[in-house]
């Protein structure tokens, strides 16, 4: 009999994991992922930012949990020696029509603490990103990179040697409520006193094996990259952005250096037709029936059909994706990318047809769901879970 099981084992789970044993190191402890290894899906597919916090509304789960956030995962990294860097970003302004949304941009920041933002000008943009271009910009030094995946692997070794279990290539087929609850897995039943739900893709599909409302269904979209040719990373010195959307929960095309040195262009944010779909040929009949037949998606499309045809349109042009890219930097051709990596985001979806923006975690008794950790959940990640325990023991 375990204390307690954590369904799932990216980043958001392996951390609470971690923070769990941290405050109970003799507590038993198990870790269930179907895969067969950590950091398979949303964390091994992440572009490797450590956000700053400048773009989530003040007050919310987001912005509190990525500034505490940031501090919690440095100070793991430095910790365990897993290797980051602060290597700053800016957020472009192309636009006279974008000053507004930039200058909202950094009053939210602001107000979320964020540590020494600077509004620049075009020179100002150009000794910092010499190819980049734009009329205005906000510079953040504390944004970072990283490799979660290797986040995941060092806190997967800590988990395991203080004691507790992770078990791979162990799906979860269904909960049993009774004096105890009783988890039926592709690896037999594990009995456990309380459960803590960090599926991600597949979190909403576990919360209704022991919740009967429900009011979110997870729509996974796919975010495709494209990857600057080693003679070109040199336009690049670490993180270029554009001005985002504050209607959509996506932040735009924009260029990632990463902790290998290598610069990522993307992504371009589609639909999946499958929670696992990260190539447009991956199609789940159970997946995207799922989807269509829920009416929420309809009124999702109807309020954005023009933002998402344009994504779809622009994931079959490599012309148009370069378009966007030039925005940013004039120089860029489409000689200079090559296909990159993909990503599936889970991205929670209410009934009323609303993508929900903020994390979300409920929790019934000795049960607690994760329903909703997107971007920046992974920056977010031991923060998040000090959340989830502090429900979980309350």
């Amino acid at each position: 009999m375990y204390d307690v099981a954590i369904v799932g084992g990216g980043i958001v789970g392996l951390a609470t994991a971690y923070e769990f044993l941290q405050k109970n190191p003799f507590k038993r402890l198990v870790l269930i992922e179907k895969e067969s290894k950590v950091a398979s899906h949303q964390t091994g597919n992440n572009s490797g930012v450590i956000h700053s916090g400048i773009y989530y509304k003040p007050g919310s789960l987001k912005a509190i949990n990525c500034r505490r956030g940031v501090k919690k995962l440095l100070h793991f990294c430095d910790k365990y020696g897993v290797e980051h860097e602060l290597c700053g970003k800016i957020i472009i302004a192309t636009k006279e029509d974008e000053i507004r949304n930039l200058d909202n941009l950094f009053n939210r920041g602001m107000r979320n603490s964020v540590p020494d933002l600077k509004m620049l000008d075009e020179n100002g943009i150009r000794e910092i990103e010499p190819f980049a271009k734009g009329i205005r910009g906000i510079y953040s030094p504390s944004t970072g990179i990283i490799d979660y995946k290797e986040v995941s692997k060092k806190c997967a070794e800590v988990i395991k040697n203080s004691g507790a279990e992770i078990k791979l290539n162990c799906k979860v087929l269904n909960i049993v409520q009774k004096n105890s609850i009783a988890i039926e897995t592709t690896d037999g039943v594990i009995n456990t006193k309380a459960i803590i739900n960090c599926a991600g893709l597949f979190v909403d599909r576990i919360a209704r094996m022991t919740e009967n409302n429900i009011d979110v269904k997870i729509v996974p979209f796919r975010g495709e990259y494209y990857k600057l040719k080693d003679n070109k990373t040199n336009l690049v010195k670490s993180l270029i952005y554009p001005v985002p959307d504050p209607k959509f929960p996506f932040l735009g095309v924009h260029f990632t250096r990463k902790i290998d040195g290598t610069v990522e262009a993307g992504p371009n944010a589609v639909l999946a037709f499958a929670r696992e779909g990260y190539k447009k040929s991956d199609v789940s009949f159970r997946d995207l029936s799922e989807i269509m037949l829920y009416p929420a998606f309809w009124k999702l499309g109807k309020r954005y059909w023009k933002i998402g045809s344009s994504e779809m349109i622009r994931s079959y042009s490599k012309n148009l994706f370069v378009r966007e890219l030039k925005k940013l930097i004039a120089e860029i051709t489409s000689n200079d990318i090559v296909p990159g990596g993909s990503g599936v985001r889970a991205q929670a979806l209410t009934k009323d047809g609303k993508l929900l923006d903020d994390f979300k975690i409920i929790r019934n008794k000795n049960i607690v769901h994760v329903l909703n950790a997107p971007s920046p959940a992974a920056t977010s990640a031991f923060a998040i879970a000090e959340n989830i325990i502090s429900v979980f023991d309350a």
